[in-house]
């Protein structure tokens, strides 16, 4: 039980790691679209780099912020039955649904991955008149399946134990407030 406990933690605490510093992102795209937004109106000069960058970065926060985002369970769910079910219910349902999951991720990793390894043999470039390598872009993709797909055996191991009535100590992340539970 000491190892799956260990590899939860493990891998939840990349994710953690990995939302952390992905936060500093937006940091950088306020920074872009305002220096852009400058140039543009208030010079009247706009640059093509300004627009490119803010996008390449916002791609990659969201492709990389997926496991983070399930490690705290912020994706979407269906709640109108699911909210209703007990902890041991909602983990039964997660085990059940989680065949499409590591569908999905699987082939977001082959596909992923074989677009990535294309683009960097071919040192992909943008085409635009910046002309910027995407090539380390297309490398988040199969970055961003395989953090997906280990926050997702992370959270099957704990769905299982909890169906299973095996008490595993995990360490809860760090809880994100919305405005509805602050009401």
């Amino acid at each position: 039980m000491s190892v799956l406990r260990g590899f939860v933690n493990t891998i939840n605490a990349v994710n953690d790691w990995v939302g952390d510093k992905l936060a500093y992102f937006l940091f950088g795209f306020f920074v872009l679209i305002l220096l852009q937004v400058m140039l543009r109106y208030v010079f009247n000069a706009p640059t093509v780099w300004a627009s490119e960058l803010a996008q390449m970065l916002f791609g990659a926060y969201v492709v990389l912020s997926g496991g983070h985002i399930l490690r705290v369970g912020g994706h979407v769910n269906v709640d109108i039955i699911y909210s209703r079910l007990s902890s041991r219910g909602k983990a039964l349902i997660d085990i059940c649904t989680s065949v499409l999951f590591f569908l999905f991720c699987g082939l977001l990793l082959v596909y992923g991955g074989s677009m990535a390894w294309d683009s960097v043999m071919q040192l992909e470039t943008s085409g635009s008149a910046w002309d910027v390598p995407v090539y380390p872009l297309k490398l988040t993709i199969p970055l961003a399946a395989l953090l997906l797909v280990f926050q997702g055996l992370a959270k099957l191991i704990v769905d299982i134990c909890t169906v299973l009535g095996v008490e595993i100590e995990v360490r809860k992340p760090e809880k994100v407030t919305s405005k509805e539970e602050s009401l």
